[in-house]
């Protein structure tokens, strides 16, 4: 694992080149293995440090300029390729270190399943953990044909391991029907279609919460997001997204790590995807970490 010196590939915009000295440490989880119809989000790391250079440094959403947050790009975990099960143990161990150091950590993905084994990790030191996520799919399914780790499963394994009615889900607009009424009759709270409005209506319940941020890409409207292997039609745009991670930046909420996943860039060739995700993964640094 990377974490003594700066990582000499790719890095995101400003990234500090000491682990030591960082509050946050930026990674990639480079894993499309289980992926359902297009394949290609273990490129999504690397594609979005790479349109980060096309953004400016201050963000006059919160007036604040990257060179006031501390974080460390430690570059993509070298994954097993194809081994989902080694894979997800792997970054469950590279999570298991960063929360020893006191990092916060911050993922880029690759497909939703990777969002699983970092909760297991974070549950570990935060047992009161409080889940939010933000995507066009449930993501409740058991299994998808057959197989238990699926991108397609990684919320409902987290219902199963810090209880439903801790997990918020917002902008849902696909899923099984079994899917929604697991959501309705477990506790959980989803909201359908929209994301920004029903997340700051929802918002004072978790006062003081330890919370986790997971947001895939698919959120958006193809419109805004082509470059993704599920792409949904009917999503929000980027400027509701944006609302919604400020939204969060300005709540009293204790934000213990976030991901941002499923960007893939070989659907868009005018990169639209990986440049907006990297502006998002900006607004997440200079908001979320304090």
């Amino acid at each position: 694992m990377r974490f003594d010196d700066a990582y000499s590939g790719k890095v995101f915009i400003m990234a500090q080149p000491d682990y030591q000295q960082a509050r946050a440490v930026l990674y990639g989880m480079p894993m499309d293995w289980t992926v359902s119809f297009r394949p290609g989000s273990r490129f999504g790391p690397n594609r979005i440090r790479e349109a980060s250079i096309g953004l400016e440094e201050y963000s006059p959403y919160l007036d604040k300029h990257l060179e006031e947050v501390a974080y460390f790009d430690a570059g993509d975990i070298p994954l097993p390729f194809g081994n989902a099960e080694r894979s997800l143990a792997e970054i469950k161990q590279y999570i298991d270190k960063l929360l020893e150091d006191n990092k916060f950590p911050l993922g880029l993905g690759g497909e939703h399943l990777v969002t699983w084994p970092v909760i297991q990790a974070i549950y570990q030191k935060y047992s009161d953990l409080k889940v939010i996520h933000i995507d066009a799919h449930a993501d409740l399914r058991e299994e998808y044909e057959g197989e238990v780790l699926s991108h397609s499963t990684p919320v409902r394994k987290i219902c199963n391991l810090i209880g439903a009615e801790n997990v918020y889900s917002f902008g849902i607009r696909s899923g099984m029907r079994e899917e929604f009424a697991f959501a309705k009759e477990s506790g959980m709270h989803m909201s359908r279609y929209q994301v920004a409005k029903p997340l700051a209506e929802c918002l004072p319940s978790l006062t003081g919460a330890n919370v986790y941020i997971t947001i895939d890409i698919d959120v958006l409207d193809p419109a805004y997001a082509p470059g993704t292997g599920t792409a949904e039609a009917g999503g929000i745009s980027s400027t509701e997204l944006l609302e919604a991670i400020h939204t969060l930046a300005k709540a009293d909420l204790n934000i213990v790590g976030a991901d941002l996943v499923e960007v893939a860039p070989a659907y868009d060739p005018t990169e639209q995807t990986a440049i907006a995700a990297s502006k998002f993964i900006r607004e997440m640094l200079l908001g979320w970490i304090k």
